[in-house]
C-alpha cells in the first residue's frame, strides 16, 4: 500500500498551501516572521505531510473565503475642530531636536539640521489639517521623518553629496487620509522618510514590509 503523504507534491497542492497561508496572514493568524518562515517551508516541502504540518495549528478558513487583498489601513487621527498652528520650526545645530508623541503638526513645518540630527515622528500625531507642508534642510546632518501607514506622502528633494529618499508603500491609500508634502535639500547630509507603525522598531518594520511584499507577489501582484 502506497504511503499517500510521501508521494510527490503537485504544483496545485503547494500553491493551495501558500494561498491559505496568505489568507491566515491577512486574517492576523500569523505574525510576519512566522508567516515568512512557513512560506519558505512550503516551497521547500517534499511531501504532503510537510505541507499539512504547516497548517495543523491554525484555525480553519472558509472554503469560499475571498483571496486576501491589500486594503487601505486606518489613517491617523484627524480633528478638524482643533485649530492648527500656521507654522512651526525644528532646528538642530550641532545637536539634536525632535517632535514626537501626541502632538499637533502645523500647516507648515520647517526642519533645519546643521551638523546635527532632527527627528519628526507623525505616528502618534493628531492632525488638525488634512494637508501639511514640510520643508527640510539637512546640511552635514541628518533628518529622519517617520510616518504611519495610511497617509499620503509626496516628497521631492535635492541631494548634493547626500541622500533624500522615501519608502514607497505597497498598498492602496485611503483618499480621506492626511497628505504630507515633504520638500527640501540634503547637502552632505541625509533626509530619510520611513513608514512605521506606532511603536514599531526598524527591525520589526523590515520584517513586516518583507512579508507584505512576499504575500503581494504570491497573490499575483493584486
Amino acid at each position: 500500500m502506497t504511503d499517500l503523504p510521501s508521494r510527490p507534491i503537485s504544483s496545485e497542492e503547494r500553491q493551495g498551501t501558500v494561498d491559505r497561508l496568505c489568507a491566515h496572514f491577512a486574517a492576523d493568524h500569523l505574525e510576519a516572521d512566522d508567516f515568512e518562515r512557513r512560506l519558505d517551508l512550503a516551497y521547500a516541502a517534499r511531501s504532503r505531510s510537510e505541507l499539512v504540518a504547516l497548517e495543523r495549528d491554525l484555525p480553519a478558513i472558509a472554503a469560499d473565503a475571498p483571496a486576501p487583498v491589500a486594503a487601505p489601513l486606518p489613517h491617523p487621527r484627524i480633528d478638524t475642530t482643533r485649530p492648527p498652528r500656521s507654522r512651526d520650526f525644528v532646528v538642530a545645530v550641532m545637536g539634536g531636536a525632535e517632535r514626537k508623541g501626541n502632538w499637533t503638526p502645523p500647516r507648515h513645518l520647517t526642519v533645519l539640521a546643521v551638523m546635527g540630527g532632527g527627528a519628526i515622528d507623525f505616528r502618534d500625531a493628531t492632525f488638525a489639517a488634512r494637508e501639511i507642508d514640510v520643508w527640510v534642510s539637512a546640511i552635514m546632518g541628518g533628518v529622519e521623518i517617520l510616518v504611519p501607514p495610511g497617509v499620503y506622502v509626496e516628497s521631492n528633494g535635492i541631494a548634493i553629496m547626500g541622500g533624500f529618499g522615501t519608502e514607497e508603500p505597497g498598498r492602496p491609500m485611503d483618499p480621506d487620509a492626511p497628505l504630507i508634502r515633504i520638500r527640501g535639500l540634503a547637502l552632505m547630509g541625509a533626509v530619510e522618510i520611513k513608514e512605521r507603525l506606532p511603536g514599531e522598531s526598524e527591525r520589526e518594520a523590515r520584517k513586516r514590509l518583507k512579508a507584505e511584499s512576499k504575500a503581494k507577489r504570491l497573490r499575483g501582484g493584486t
